[in-house]
């Protein structure tokens, strides 16, 4: 496969400290033209940045996970737009969203950073990148009121769900999770996505698909994902893999 764009992807995370820079030079012989890499916190998203003037082909984006919101300073709106100001290849706002997955989550504190960043995307006239988890109901509320560009990543759930995040003028982006056993529901949801609202991401270092499913993943493995979405379109896979490229490059303003 030739031209893949791996619009959701974690080269800062430390699974890649021992060997990032090797990984980030061969990608490109491996078929990948573009690769987003989408900011988890303060410190997470100054990294991706500098990753990004680095390689040509990486871009960043910049934003702080429901994950990371008790650890992060009260500036810190102030301190994102710094950032995105100072470095012209930060082209997002994300991942920012709501997860309450795990116990003793602080909805109204995750509501509120979520809140923030997308008015934050509205005024610099940005894309978001949207994570939602176990958290549907509020994550298309807060769409449906703040209409912003962007894509809601790592999509698994409903056929449903996703017809109402494609009714704000989302994307969708799916991972190798298309490719699990226990995948009818997000393959249902894929067939509802438009190809023309549709991109592919990896989320490496996690998420690797079948048949690498618990391996480290990187942005080359997409093309089995792309696979699985091909065969439910009905398209060759090269075809599916230029247009999500183009859908990526559209959405994030890379010419």
């Amino acid at each position: 496969m030739t031209g893949i764009f791996d619009t959701h992807a974690h080269y800062a995370d430390s699974a890649f400290d021992e060997d990032r820079e090797q990984v980030l030079e061969e990608l490109p012989r491996k078929g990948v033209k573009l690769v987003m890499l989408a900011g988890s916190s303060l410190e997470d998203s100054a990294a991706n940045a500098e990753l990004a003037k680095r390689y040509g082909y990486i871009y960043a984006a910049a934003g702080v996970h429901p994950e990371s919101v008790d650890e992060t300073p009260a500036d810190y709106i102030d301190r994102l737009k710094s950032l995105i100001a100072s470095h012209p290849k930060v082209k997002a706002v994300g991942e920012i969203g709501l997860d309450y997955h795990y116990e003793n989550y602080d909805r109204e504190k995750q509501i509120r950073f979520f809140r923030e960043q997308l008015a934050l995307a509205a005024e610099l006239d940005m894309p978001v990148i949207v994570h939602s988890r176990n958290a549907a109901e509020d994550t298309v509320d807060i769409l449906k009121e703040f209409r912003p560009r962007g894509v809601v990543h790592c999509f698994s759930g409903s056929a449903e769900t996703a017809k109402e995040i494609l009714k704000t003028g989302m994307y969708i982006g799916f991972t190798g999770v298309l490719t699990f056993k226990n995948a009818k529901k997000a393959l249902k949801a894929l067939a509802e996505v438009p190809m023309d609202r549709l991109l592919m991401e990896t989320d490496c270092p996690y998420m690797a698909p079948e048949p690498l499913r618990g391996r480290r993943s990187d942005s080359s493995m997409i093309e089995f994902t792309a696979a699985k979405a091909a065969e439910v379109k009905g398209i060759p896979v090269q075809e599916l893999i230029d247009i999500t490229c183009r859908n990526g490059m559209t959405m994030y303003g890379i010419e």
